[in-house]
């Protein structure tokens, strides 16, 4: 079974390079889930509604949000009645939306999708390690593979994150720096790990920013509005393949790259 988390869509342009190639990409790389964080595909921050059903209609089947789940007070009734998009499962009980969720793959398995923020330099949320331990120990939760998304700053601390659930589940794998990061492996037990999948959108900037405003701010002080950046588009995504029965250790864990021209980096097929 192989499943693809694509890394942060940024702007309208992040949407549209998303949604135009997602049914080219599934099919050559044989996906059978595609999940994607979104939480920054309004202006740079936030999800619509109207770009979750755009990025529904176009193959996604589990949108993830992180610490920008709220900017868009609209997505409230998306929450309430879907249940393929979530926030941070240790945001407090009482936050709008779901925590995890899980998806039916027609073989009586189905994939489990779990999103944590991380504590390091962030906000001050509950728990995560708390949290996925309390997840994992429901009796509902269906059988199948279980993701892992670590909405997190620090490297540090999606490495501990990875390392406690090492054979756990079948993947960790970090989002919320833009910047995708060389260290995709398997780890001692057989979960798949990568601190940052990184960014889908304009790279032509500062982590899917314009780099002139944000190097005016940085320099002067002055409050300036960031807008989206343009050009050089890239959807930037992690596939896992994993065993089809239990324990559902990964076999494989590798990056992608994909243009509006195709793929430019594809993950190994030596499985």
């Amino acid at each position: 079974m192989r499943f693809a988390l694509i890394g942060d869509i940024v702007g309208k342009s992040g949407i549209g390079l998303v949604t135009s190639q997602l049914p080219a990409l599934r099919q050559r790389l044989a996906l059978d889930v595609v999940v994607a964080n979104a939480e920054n595909a309004y202006n740079g921050s936030g999800l619509s509604p109207g770009q979750y059903h755009s990025l529904c209609e176009a193959g996604v089947d589990v949108i993830t949000l992180g610490d920008h789940a709220y900017k868009k007070r609209e997505i409230y009734s998306i929450f309430q009645n879907h249940n393929n998009l979530i926030r941070p499962a240790n945001f407090p009980d009482t936050a709008p939306g779901r925590g995890w969720t899980t998806h039916a793959l027609g073989n009586g398995l189905s994939l489990t999708v779990i999103s944590l923020l991380g504590r390091v330099f962030m906000r001050p949320v509950d728990c995560p390690f708390q949290k996925v331990d309390e997840i994992l120990s429901r009796e509902d939760l269906p059988p199948g593979p279980v993701l892992v998304e670590f909405h997190a700053e620090a490297t540090s601390d999606k490495q501990l994150l990875g390392y406690y659930l090492d054979g756990r589940v079948s993947a960790v794998l970090g989002t919320h720096t833009h910047v995708t990061t060389a260290d995709q492996r398997i780890l001692p037990k057989g979960t798949a790990f990568q601190c940052d999948v990184g960014m889908s959108g304009p790279h032509n900037g500062i982590i899917g920013r314009e780099a002139k405003r944000v190097l005016q701010t940085t320099l002067t002080f002055e409050p300036i509005t960031f807008l989206v950046a343009d050009g050089d588009l890239q959807i930037h995504a992690t596939v896992v393949e994993v065993e089809d029965q239990a324990p559902f250790r990964a076999l494989l864990v590798d990056r992608l790259v994909w243009t509006a021209n195709g793929p430019v980096v594809e993950p190994r097929s030596d499985v």
